[in-house]
């Protein structure tokens, strides 16, 4: 469905383009990328993307600091945001589920299986199931 847009934000470019193309070529679905924290509000000032998979450890503002602002802005805070983590500890997840956030997916992502994790955690329809 071309009407889902996902912002990704991640430091690491490599690992954006990883997501990118495996949100569009696997999921079908649109893409942003930003970055960093400041370049993700800066597009939320233009965009209103159907998700956020926001990477929490970044240097400068940090995924929680980038949270915190979508969260306290009434224009941004519905957006749903899906954690980018490599920080799993049940401390980590515990806190992350007080915070409201969607989801969290664990670094090192997989491939394969990532639009499955963001269409279950967003509660789409699985992207390819149709041609299974």
């Amino acid at each position: 469905m071309r009407d889902r847009q996902i912002l990704v934000v991640d430091d690491e470019e490599h690992l954006r383009e990883l997501v990118q193309a495996c949100l569009e070529d696997l999921g079908g679905w649109e893409t942003l990328v930003a970055g960093s924290g400041e370049e993700c509000l800066q597009i939320l000032q233009i965009e209103r993307p159907s998700a956020i998979l926001l990477d929490v450890s970044m240097p400068g503002m940090d995924g929680i600091a980038v949270y915190d602002r979508i969260q306290s802005d009434p224009i941004t805070q519905s957006i749903p945001v899906i954690l980018l983590t490599a920080k799993v500890l049940p401390s980590d997840r515990a806190k992350f589920a007080q915070m409201g956030v969607a989801g969290v997916i664990s670094k090192p992502i997989e491939p394969t299986t990532l639009t499955e994790e963001v269409a279950e955690i967003l509660g789409w329809d699985e992207p390819l199931q149709e041609f299974l």
